[in-house]
């Protein structure tokens, strides 16, 4: 294969890496590059119960002769592992006869390490029954499954009625269509361990000895660690997914879009490892002998991390748009069935300020404005909820009253002057209130002038 023929050996190295934890092995890693025995790759599988140590040789060479597999089969023998053992040796080329004959006869005589053998043949079919492209020499990430999108037992927009349901003055059931689309999100979850031991003079001074799992958002351009409610919404619902083609959505949403992983499981990986390596990089303090207190960075190296796992799904990013009158209201969130993680909630949101979350907001049907309650008034000649930005509005009995336009204004204008003095007094109820006090105060002050007068008190 051209594609593997370009690469270093190091870079074949990080691919049959990356290509037998697809396959499903566990606690792949790689041995030390600079003290190669025989053993580029170890990792482990569990067969019928049973823990075995897998060793790998990896060749990017044109032939490989029995040599090699001698070589590994000592290497196998020596590597300290409680439980059984066997190897295999992948090459990008081909395997002499001497080599197969010798690996045949290890089956035939079960020996107890058994080696394997895969040439650039077997890679190519390996590829293809695990659903990686290679290219550039390395496995690009092909994902065909998604968290589901929406809820089936319910509709796709059922989101949206269930947040109308919260704002006064609207029937969340008679709502217009809402337009929706979805974009299919890469992200891969990654699982590491890290172990590593600082030492000085005096001894140990710091260990790591940890797992460590993460949610990475993986479109194009830079890697980034998903926040906590988004990890926690994929890792709950990981086992509930649904197959992802082109056309599987169209008929419920209006545009549909799936993104592209941005980098290769190798690239994945070396951004983990740096990332962890980060993470766990401490300072610590520690007594000499001499009794002096000092500082040691503790950087854990490359080798000290081991990515065990990248397990690559798609999240689904919904966005519903509602168009009332002069207004649209968008909700956006990332979708796990019924779960979701709000991204965005126009709906709670004031039009005219910037309160956002309240429970109190009420729709104007006179423009389509939701608003808080300090900018929702009362229409003075209907009595329906009308906003502050569309009202109309003018001083009757020096309080001011709202009206959906100056039709209404108008026809109040008139009702208000055919009113009776006592009436046009209760449009502005505090201040007749007011005046109905001071005009008691006043009587009984009155009053109290007259008895005192008159020598009654």
């Amino acid at each position: 294969m051209a594609i593997l023929d370009d690469l270093s050996g190091f870079e074949f190295e990080d691919l049959m890496e990356d290509v037998f934890r697809n396959l499903g092995y566990e606690n792949v890693r790689q041995a030390a590059k600079t003290a190669d025995e025989g053993r580029d790759v170890v990792m482990e599988e569990v067969v019928d119960g049973t823990r075995r140590a897998v060793v790998v040789e990896c060749k990017h060479t044109a032939t490989v002769g029995r040599p090699v597999i001698q070589k590994l089969h000592s290497a196998i023998a020596t590597f300290d592992f409680a439980g059984p053992k066997r190897g295999i040796v992948v090459t990008t080329g081909r395997f002499t006869n001497p080599a197969r004959e010798y690996a045949e006869s290890l089956q035939e005589n079960d020996d107890p390490y058994p080696i394997r053998l895969l040439d650039g043949t077997d890679l190519r079919e390996i590829a293809d029954d695990i659903g990686l492209d290679l290219y550039n020499g390395r496995i690009e990430i092909l994902c065909d499954e998604a968290l589901r999108p929406y809820d089936h037992a319910t509709d796709a927009t059922a989101p949206v009625t269930a947040a109308f349901r919260d704002i006064e003055n609207i029937d969340a059931t008679n709502l217009p269509e809402p337009r929706s689309a979805v974009a299919f999100r890469p992200v891969v979850t990654i699982t590491a361990t890290t172990n590593a031991v600082f030492e000085t003079s005096v001894g140990v001074v710091h260990r790591i000895d940890d797992r460590t799992r993460f949610v990475v958002n993986a479109d194009r351009g830079n890697p980034s660690v998903a926040p906590a409610g988004v990890t926690e919404l994929i890792q709950e619902n990981r086992h509930a997914t649904v197959p992802v083609d082109d056309d599987r959505f169209d008929s419920v949403f209006d545009s549909v879009t799936k993104h592209r992983f941005g980098q290769t499981q190798t690239e994945y990986k070396e951004w983990a490892v740096e990332t962890l390596r980060a993470r766990k990089t401490t300072t610590v303090k520690y007594t000499g002998g001499n009794n002096v207190t000092y500082t040691k960075t503790c950087e854990p190296k490359r080798s000290d991390i081991s990515v065990q796992s990248i397990d690559a799904v798609y999240l689904p990013e919904i966005r519903h748009t509602t168009d009332l009158r002069e207004y649209s209201y968008p909700l956006e969130y990332y979708a796990a069935g019924p779960s979701r993680v709000t991204l965005t909630d126009g709906i709670h949101d004031c039009v005219h300020c910037e309160t956002t979350g309240s429970e109190d907001y009420t729709y104007c049907d006179n423009c389509g404005a939701i608003a808080c309650a300090t900018h929702i008034k009362t229409e003075r000649l209907e009595r329906e909820p009308v906003c502050t930005g569309c009202a109309v509005t003018e001083r009757f009995a020096l309080k001011t009253k709202y009206f959906y336009d100056t039709a209404n204004r108008d026809a109040f204008r008139q009702e208000y002057a055919a009113m009776p003095y006592h009436e046009k007094a209760m449009e502005n109820k505090p201040l007749a209130a007011g005046g109905i006090l001071v005009t008691l105060s006043l009587l009984f002050f009155l009053l109290l002038g007259l008895l005192t007068a008159g020598g009654v008190i």
